[in-house]
């Protein structure tokens, strides 16, 4: 804990994504120490739905104005956060995804001069990866990461792509992203598991936005070969554009009614600990959150050797990984889990040391708050 309580704001994407939910599940821990936290964005955080002590939400408001093509909304933010490092005199600005987090940070600090603020910029990925790399971002993202008083990057293999594609000379911080072992655990004592698999089936799941980049109708496809060998279900976590390609892709394969569609999940801890086996296929994971919480039930996780998973998972030990088009492999594999329980057990124990030893929250919200006090001096 730093020697005094801070003031910090935090802004971050609202929703189910990993930077949200890392955003939100830091910023309620920091309260938890005694720090009073700000969230500044758009709607309540999807996981800041119960009162937290020390937690105060700022609503970031748009305009409409006949003028505008499109609503302002990087201009609002910072706006909302000029007037709350003023108001709740700010120590620390911390922001989760650099466009438009970082820009409007930076123009909120230049707005209340000469009172200070630190401006703290986390990078998730896509940020960098994907948005940042668009011709019309470039500049812009590469500008708000050097004027950031403090970079952090949730992988090693996202602070070196950072550092590659930007010519970035600030140096950048490695927090991994974390999980709370006490809330993602295994199941213990009675559960519901019944109302999704019969005796006898193993379930394999897969929970994810459904963007393109996460390859989700690869998991209708392992799970077709899965269920042509064993007793299986699937339980598909979440919304995005590609759930309905997932939905006709498992009506053309025949399987739909051995397919569960949950939509999105606010509380994806009750859910992950039934899955037998989770399967995260991604084109590109800069962390992998999901496939860490997942790790953390005790289930283990077939993946991708991409971005940063291979810092989260080690092939064979704690889990597995394949190319993103390996769905030959996948299916192989979580066919040999599910016909021995022995092996899966071993794999899902040192799935969770991993998350328990590596990965705790509060190793990653020290880190932070040694970060936080070091800015402040």
């Amino acid at each position: 804990m730093s020697p005094r309580a801070m003031a910090i704001g935090i802004t971050c994407y609202p929703t189910t994504g990993g930077s949200g939910i890392v955003a939100t599940e830091l910023g309620k821990r920091l309260a938890r120490r005694g720090h009073h936290v700000h969230f500044i964005t758009h709607a309540v955080p999807v996981r800041l739905r119960e009162f937290e002590e020390r937690i105060s939400f700022h609503p970031v408001e748009t305009e409409s104005y006949p003028l505008f093509n499109h609503q302002p909304y990087a201009l609002n933010l910072a706006a909302k956060m000029s007037e709350v490092i003023v108001r709740a005199g700010l120590d620390i600005l911390h922001v989760h995804y650099a466009l438009p987090h970082a820009v409007s940070a930076y123009l909120a600090k230049q707005i209340v001069r000469p009172r200070s603020v630190q401006v703290i910029t986390t990078l998730h990925g896509t940020d960098i990866t994907l948005v940042g790399l668009q011709p019309s971002f470039f500049s812009v993202t590469k500008f708000s990461i050097e004027q950031s008083d403090a970079v952090t990057a949730v992988s090693a293999w996202l602070r070196d792509q950072t550092v590659s594609i930007f010519d970035v000379k600030t140096p950048i911080h490695i927090i991994h992203n974390f999980v709370d072992p006490g809330k993602f655990r295994p199941l213990a004592g009675a559960d519901r598991r019944h109302a999704f698999a019969r005796p006898g089936e193993v379930l394999l799941m897969h929970a994810s936005n459904f963007r393109p980049v996460k390859n989700a109708p690869r998991v209708v496809e392992v799970f077709k070969a899965v269920a042509a060998q064993v007793p299986a279900r699937l339980l598909l976590v979440g919304e995005g554009p590609e759930l309905n390609a997932c939905r006709e892709l498992a009506e053309d394969l025949g399987v739909a009614d051995r397919i569960a569609f949950l939509g999105d999940q606010e509380y994806i801890e009750a859910l992950l600990p039934y899955a037998d086996i989770f399967v995260l296929p991604s084109d590109h994971e800069s962390f992998g959150l999901v496939a860490l919480e997942a790790m953390s039930c005790g289930v283990p996780v077939l993946a991708t050797r991409v971005g940063g998973m291979p810092e989260v998972i080690a092939d064979g030990e704690n889990g597995f990984l394949f190319d993103p088009g390996d769905v030959a492999g996948m299916s192989a594999l979580a066919v040999a889990l599910a016909q021995d329980p022995a092996r899966r057990a071993r794999v899902a124990q040192a799935a969770r040391a991993t998350a328990c030893e590596r990965f705790d929250i509060d190793r990653a919200v020290d880190r932070y708050i040694e970060l936080y006090a070091a800015l402040l001096g």
